[in-house]
C-alpha cells in the first residue's frame, strides 16, 4: 500500500476538487468526487493514523480536548493548499474524521452560476436572509460569495459567528471581525448579543439551530443590522414553518410578526452533477420579501407564496422548478438529473414539455 500522511491525503482531495474526505477507523480513505464517495486504494486507516491526524492538524493545546470528545469541530489551514473544517466524531466508540474542503478563493455569484438577482440583497442594510439547504449544498460558499460582494463595493464592519471559522476573508472596502464558537465566543446566542456592542453592519451566523439563536437574530434585524444565516431546510416554505417551530404555539403569532417585519428573503439551494459529469452546480429558489408575501406569512398561508412565485419571474423570484428547467434547457444537467432532484416531478415534466404556468386548466 502506498505510504501518506494527512497532508499528502487532504492535498490530493484539494487536487482532485473534493468536496469532503472521510477518515474513518477500520475504513480505507475516501473522498466525496462531484457528489459520489470514491474509496482510496490506501490501506485502512487505524486509531492511531486518527490519533496522528489530529496532532498535525489542531493546535496542541486543544488536541487532548479533541481526543476526549465524542464530537468536536475545529479548523486547519494547510498552507498554500486549502482550509479545511474537520469534524471529529466517535462510531462504535472509536474515533473518525469528516473533512469538509474549503477553498481559498472564494467564487463570484457568476462563478458559481447563481443568477445576478442575489446582488440585491447586497444592498440591503438592515433585516434578516436565509440560505437554506442540506449539509453539503454549498450554503456557505453562497455566502461568501455575497459577503466578498459587498466586501469589494461597500464599506461596512461585517462580523461572522462561526463553527467553526470557514472561509477567512481580508478586508478591502469593508472589514471583518470573525469569531469562532468555543474559542472566540461560547455559543451563538451569547456572540450575538456582544456582537451587538462591537459596531456592526452585517452578522453572518454560521447556522440557526434552536429557539435562542432564532430570537438573537431577530432581535439584531430589529434593532437595524443586516443578518445573514444558515438554516438546515429545503426551501422558503419550510425555513419559515421550521423557524417558527422552535417556539410554542402561544408564542408563534409573536414571533411570526416579528419575523414579518424584518424578512428579507431566502436562498435555498441544492448541488446538482453537471451533464458532462465534471464538477456540481447549483438549482435555486430565490424567495424576496414583498408586501403580498409578508400579508401570506402574518395570515398562515404560506402555499400561496409558492404561487405567487411560480408567476413568471415575479420579482425576480424564481421556483427550484424554474431553476431546474433552466438548468436542463441549457444543457448543464440531465433531465434524469432534473426530475430526481424535483419536489415536484409532476409540475417540471409539464415544463419541459412547454406547458406554460398560467394555461387553463393547469
Amino acid at each position: 500500500m502506498e505510504e501518506y500522511n494527512i497532508n499528502t491525503l487532504l492535498s490530493k482531495a484539494v487536487e482532485l476538487k473534493a468536496s469532503d474526505i472521510h477518515y474513518i477507523t477500520g475504513e480505507v480513505p475516501a473522498m466525496r468526487v462531484n457528489g459520489k464517495i470514491l474509496k482510496t486504494n490506501l490501506s485502512a486507516v487505524t486509531q492511531e493514523d486518527i490519533i496522528q491526524a489530529i496532532k498535525t492538524t489542531a493546535p496542541q493545546e486543544i488536541q487532548k480536548q479533541i481526543l476526549d470528545s465524542s464530537d468536536f469541530d475545529y479548523p486547519y489551514e494547510l498552507k498554500g493548499v486549502a482550509r479545511f473544517r474537520i469534524n471529529l466524531a466517535r462510531t462504535f466508540g472509536k474515533y473518525s474524521l469528516n473533512i469538509r474542503v474549503i477553498s481559498f478563493n472564494i467564487p463570484t455569484l457568476k462563478e458559481l452560476n447563481l443568477p445576478e438577482s442575489l446582488e440585491k440583497f447586497t444592498s440591503l442594510d438592515n433585516g434578516i436572509i436565509l440560505v437554506t439547504g442540506s449539509s453539503g449544498s454549498g450554503k456557505s460558499t453562497t455566502i461568501a460569495s455575497i459577503i466578498e460582494f459587498i466586501n469589494n463595493n461597500y464599506q461596512k464592519h461585517i462580523i461572522t459567528i462561526e463553527d467553526p471559522i470557514e472561509y477567512v476573508y481580508t478586508s478591502k472596502k469593508s472589514i471583518f471581525t470573525q469569531r469562532q464558537i468555543g474559542l472566540d465566543t461560547k455559543n451563538y446566542e451569547e456572540g450575538i448579543k456582544y456582537t451587538l456592542r462591537q459596531d456592526p453592519d452585517i452578522i453572518v451566523i454560521g447556522e440557526i439551530r434552536d429557539r435562542d439563536t432564532v430570537k438573537s437574530a431577530l432581535f439584531a434585524a430589529e434593532t437595524g443590522h443586516l443578518v445573514i444565516a444558515t438554516m438546515h431546510t429545503y426551501n422558503a416554505v419550510h425555513t419559515i414553518n421550521r423557524l417558527l417551530s422552535f417556539f410554542e404555539p402561544i408564542e408563534r403569532e409573536i414571533v411570526r410578526s416579528q419575523f414579518t417585519e424584518v424578512f428579507r428573503g431566502t436562498i435555498s439551494q441544492k448541488l446538482l452533477l453537471k451533464a458532462d459529469s465534471k464538477g456540481r452546480i447549483p438549482a435555486v429558489e430565490i424567495l424576496f420579501s414583498t408586501p403580498t408575501i409578508k400579508d401570506f406569512i402574518i395570515k398562515n398561508e404560506l402555499e400561496e407564496i409558492y404561487k405567487l412565485v411560480q408567476k413568471g419571474s415575479y420579482n425576480d423570484m424564481i421556483t427550484f422548478n424554474e431553476s431546474l428547467y433552466e438548468l436542463y434547457k441549457n444543457n448543464l444537467i440531465t433531465q434524469e438529473t432534473a426530475i430526481n432532484n424535483s419536489d415536484n416531478p409532476n409540475e417540471l415534466m409539464h415544463l419541459i414539455k412547454g406547458v406554460f404556468y398560467g394555461s387553463e386548466g393547469f
